[in-house]
């Protein structure tokens, strides 16, 4: 069984880790191992001496050899002895702040614990058990519960906390963490994915020194700034070697992650809601639940660890049915026209684009209420019939006429102040009712705390998709939150609007897939500004950054593969030069990087010649017979772009198929030309290269690899494919006798 109790002691095993925790004669819950399997008790590390300056539990008496602050606990309290950042933190009626929760109870559960609410994992073909251990603090009568679930062969454990209220009084929850995990050691670095709009996920990583390192957004999502996952790993770990622990964050709204080194350099990691932006009032025999939080371990580097990520996600994360399924190669006539557009020249794009044999075509924004610029319409979400010059319904049947699907671009969460919408409810917009509010991209936040407003969005958009043949939705949101006020609560709930904002967000998502499960949505934020397992629950694909250049796209790409299977990554070949950086680069090299995604164009079709409608006809064709592989393979980082060459392998999980792709940034002259190594390979295999029939053996692509081309251009794309073979007449004989 993967939970196990005995004696005070909980294991959780998965396929390849072991994570301990046991209560101590104290009744504290210590956090004693997560790691390799050890098949024993761990409890034997936890052995303190005393430490001077150390607060004492007042059970121990006088004695100075226990203490709160020098022990690895599972979930510790604030305001208590224990002076390192605390986990929970709650305001009681009397004023006071402390904490201080001891074990009461558990549970195993044969089935995945719910979170009302929010998005969570979910067991698929099989059952998964769960562990719920409930804490108390017996002075103030407060429950803790906290909620564990093992995922096997994925070797992932999900965790989340319930707070229950059962005092006689409301308390203010100041902060939750979903997860809190003490290290007996703090011999780590810390790797987490930065960025800005464009340029999103950009690796970073660094040696953990004493004293703090967090990673946070205040911005009402979870932002382009800050991705809400990292990984604590070994100074020493690689790809493919090393211990590495990888931690996400299933939640989209603004969150903190705190990594502690303390005085005996243990760490302490907490991750959870963002609490300067956030409290929340917990009536009497109320509950609050944390988002959920994934967390896993490898004993073999990165690599490992991303591919147990990627199958996480795929089996038991992504709820949506095209999770599986191949997706559409469509055209987006964003960059083809921005808001300059009629019904013929969509028509026009359409035409072609059944020439090139894409599959669907995407309508974005401009297509409704008075929208001719960023400063008017939204959120009068009625088409406007004058400026595409036919009804909607025509455009619709003229487009799947032609074979290709239809897809529509929404907006939902932000208005204009030159809309419709605006003008009748100016009290929906998300602002201080004393101040004036910011604007971003000349647009306003709708309250989606307000319920409200959420039925209203739901009613519209639910029309939308009834009343029209619409085969794919993209949701974007374009600015981050700044005003956090919602009109519907009360001067001490107020810090609760960005929760209550995100939770809108996940209800209205939620009725609308739920609603139109045949309708494939893609998510977006400004591109990735929202990128994140909460969104992806509903969303099986994501709109991975509006820079669309071939060059950037391979660091903005090599950051998203750690967590982000590329089964969910909305990449697209650009028009050039590129509309974000001005690059030119080849068609060839475009599709190259757009390859590792959900594939698509953003650029105008009947602009390119007829070679190079022929090239894209072609690089979709090539696509397609690959989308079995991108969608269920394995996909392993084989450089770093800093290194100046971006190059990936995606194999299939039985290893008979293997794809691998590189771009080379700059060719040198007298330079030999660039070789990359393959990846988890089976020893004894045989490969034959597709593009010339030559034969490798396994070893010779994971020690040997393979040589780049030496073309005189920046941005030099290379591809091979490999196919297994069984046919040992090809193996050389490399014990011959035979003489020259």
């Amino acid at each position: 069984m993967p939970i196990t109790v005995q004696d005070g002691l909980f294991s959780l095993t998965t396929r390849d880790s072991l994570y301990q925790m046991k209560v101590d004669s104290y009744g504290v819950l210590n956090h004693t191992w997560y790691g390799p399997k050890t098949d024993m008790d761990m409890e034997y590390l936890e052995d303190y001496p005393e430490i001077s300056f150390s607060g004492n539990p007042w059970e121990a008496k006088f004695s100075r050899m226990y203490s709160l602050n020098d022990r690895t606990l599972e979930y510790p309290g604030g305001g208590i002895s224990d002076y390192r950042t605390p986990a929970v933190s709650i305001i009681h009626a009397d004023g006071s702040s402390s904490l201080d929760l001891r074990y009461e109870s558990c549970k195993i559960l044969d089935h995945k614990y719910s979170l009302p609410g929010l998005p969570s994992s979910f067991e698929r073909e099989h059952s998964v058990q769960s562990l719920k251990i409930t804490l108390k603090d017996y002075v103030h009568n407060i429950f803790v519960h906290l909620l564990y679930a093992v995922f096997e062969e994925e070797n992932v454990i999900a965790r989340s906390v319930q707070i229950e209220n059962c005092s006689n009084d409301p308390v203010i929850i100041k902060k939750v963490s979903s997860m809190s995990l003490d290290f007996p050691t703090g011999d780590f670095d810390v790797i987490h994915f930065h960025g800005r709009h464009a340029m999103e996920r950009m690796m970073e990583r660094v040696p953990i020194g004493h004293g703090e390192f967090s990673i946070a957004s205040r911005r009402g999502h979870s932002s382009h700034q800050h991705n809400p996952a990292f990984i604590l790993a070994e100074p020493t770990a690689t790809e493919t070697c090393g211990s590495a622990y990888g931690f996400l964050l299933m939640y989209s709204g603004s969150f903190e992650v705190e990594v502690q080194k303390d005085q005996l350099d243990q760490i302490r990691v907490t991750m959870g809601i963002e609490p300067s932006t956030f409290s929340w009032v917990l009536e009497k025999n109320e509950s609050f639940y944390a988002p959920e939080a994934l967390m896993s371990y490898s004993d073999q580097g990165f690599g490992r660890l991303s591919n147990q990520f990627h199958d996480m996600f795929r089996n038991h994360v992504i709820r949506s049915q095209f999770v599986n399924k191949k997706r559409p190669v469509l055209i987006n006539n964003w960059e083809a026209t921005y808001f300059n557009f009629d019904g013929k020249k969509l028509l026009e794009i359409a035409d072609a684009a059944r020439k090139a044999r894409l599959d669907m075509l995407v309508l974005d924004d401009g297509w409704f209420g008075t929208r001719n610029s960023d400063f008017e319409g939204l959120g009068d979400w009625v088409v406007n019939e004058d400026k595409l010059g036919m009804p909607f319904s025509s455009l619709i049947d003229q487009i799947h006429a032609k074979g290709l699907k239809f897809g529509l671009w929404i907006e939902p969460e932000m208005v204009s102040e030159d809309s419709e919408l605006f003008r009748t409810h100016p009290e929906w917009v998300m602002n201080s009712p004393v101040r004036l509010p910011s604007r971003s991209r000349s647009q306003l936040v709708l309250d989606l705390a307000n319920p409200e407003v959420v039925d209203y969005l739901d009613g519209v958009f639910t029309r939308l998709l009834s009343e029209n043949d619409i085969d794919y939705i993209k949701w974007d949101m374009n600015r981050s939150i700044s005003d956090f006020y919602s009109k519907l609560l009360p001067p001490i709930q107020q810090q609760e609007t960005g929760h209550r904002y995100i939770l809108g967000v996940y209800e209205l998502a939620d009725r609308l897939t739920s609603k139109f499960p045949d309708v494939l949505f893609e998510g977006c934020a400004g591109g990735g500004g929202r990128m994140d397992g909460g969104m992806l629950y509903y969303f099986p694909q994501y709109w991975c950054s509006d820079n669309t250049d071939a060059h950037c796209r391979t660091f903005i790409q090599h950051g998203t593969s750690f967590f982000y299977p590329i089964s969910t990554n909305g990449s697209h070949v650009s028009a050039v030069p590129n509309h974000q950086t001005g690059r030119v680069t080849s068609l060839k090299t475009r599709g190259v990087v757009a390859t590792p995604g959900t594939f698509g164009y953003e650029l105008d079709l009947t602009q390119l010649s007829d070679e190079q409608l022929e090239e894209v006809k072609e690089q979709t064709e090539v696509y397609r017979s690959r989308q079995n592989l991108i969608i269920h393979g394995d996909y392993f980082r084989l450089s770093d772009p800093q290194t100046g060459i971006a190059s990936w392998q995606i194999s299939d999980k039985d290893r008979n198929r293997v794809l691998v792709q590189s771009v080379v940034f700059e060719r040198r002259p007298n330079t030999r030309k660039p070789r990359i190594l393959l990846r988890n390979l089976p020893a004894g295999a045989l490969y034959r290269r597709v593009s010339d029939g030559t034969i490798f053996s396994a070893q010779a692509l994971i020690y040997g690899g393979i040589l780049l081309g030496c073309e005189l251009e920046t941005d030099a794309a290379y591809e091979e494919e490999f196919v297994r073979i069984e046919d040992d007449s090809f193996r050389p004989d490399c014990n011959s006798d035979s003489s020259i």
